[in-house]
C-alpha cells in the first residue's frame, strides 16, 4: 500500500471508531447498555469458540462477518428487533448505505472486499454467513440473559427471535434449546 491508501485505511478506522459508542437495548452484567462494538467482539469471540465443532468452514471468513456485521451502526445506530415494525424503513438498505459511506476512504480493492462480505452476510449467502446470522441472534440473547435488565424487559420476545437463523445448523440448534431454557427461567424469575 502507498501512503495515500494508508492514510484512508486510517481515516475509515477513525470513523469505524463511532461504533463504539452506538448504544443497543442489550444491558451488562452490571447494568450499563452494551455497545455495538462489544457485541461484535463477542461475536467473534463466540464463533471462535466453536470452530473445531464446524469442520470446512473458512474461520477467517466468518470472524471478518462478525467484525463487520454491524459496522453500519456506527453512523445512524442500532434498530432493536423488537422495534422494528412493517413500513418502517429497510434496516438493510440504510446499514449498507451507511457502510459505503464508512468505506469510501479505502483502496477500492478494500472497499469491494468489505462491501462484498457483508452482502454475503446480510443475504446469508454461504454456510459462513448462516452460521455467523445465528449465532448473532444467539449471542445478543445470551446478552439478555445475563446483563441487568429493566424491569420491563421483554424476555418473551426472544423467545421467538431469530428463530430462522438458529434452526440452520444442528449446532446452533442445540445452542438455541439451551439459551431459550435460560430465557425462559428468566422471564419466570420476572412474574415471580
Amino acid at each position: 500500500m502507498d501512503k495515500s491508501e494508508l492514510t484512508g485505511c486510517i481515516a475509515f478506522l477513525q470513523e469505524a471508531e463511532r461504533l463504539k459508542n452506538v448504544l443497543r437495548t442489550a444491558h451488562t452484567s452490571e447494568g450499563r447498555r452494551e455497545s455495538t462494538a462489544e457485541h461484535s467482539w463477542r461475536l467473534a469471540l463466540f464463533a471462535m469458540l466453536l470452530e473445531d465443532e464446524l469442520p470446512g468452514l473458512d474461520f477467517a471468513r466468518i470472524l471478518k462477518m462478525c467484525v463487520i456485521h454491524d459496522l453500519g451502526e456506527a453512523l445512524h445506530g442500532d434498530i432493536p428487533a423488537i422495534a422494528q415494525t412493517p413500513g418502517m424503513p429497510d434496516k438493510s438498505a440504510r446499514e449498507r448505505e451507511d457502510l459505503q459511506t464508512l468505506a469510501a476512504p479505502l483502496p477500492e480493492r478494500l472497499r469491494t472486499q468489505l462491501l462484498s462480505l457483508w452482502d454475503e452476510y446480510d443475504n446469508a449467502a454461504s454456510p459462513e454467513a448462516r452460521i455467523v446470522k445465528g449465532l448473532d441472534k444467539l449471542e445478543t440473547m445470551i446478552q439478555h440473559n445475563q446483563g441487568m435488565n429493566p424491569d420491563d424487559f421483554d424476555y418473551a420476545f426472544n423467545l421467538g427471535y431469530g428463530t430462522r437463523h438458529t434452526a440452520r445448523h444442528p449446532l446452533l440448534a442445540a445452542l438455541r434449546e439451551m439459551v431459550d431454557e435460560v430465557t425462559r427461567e428468566r422471564a419466570g424469575q420476572r412474574r415471580a
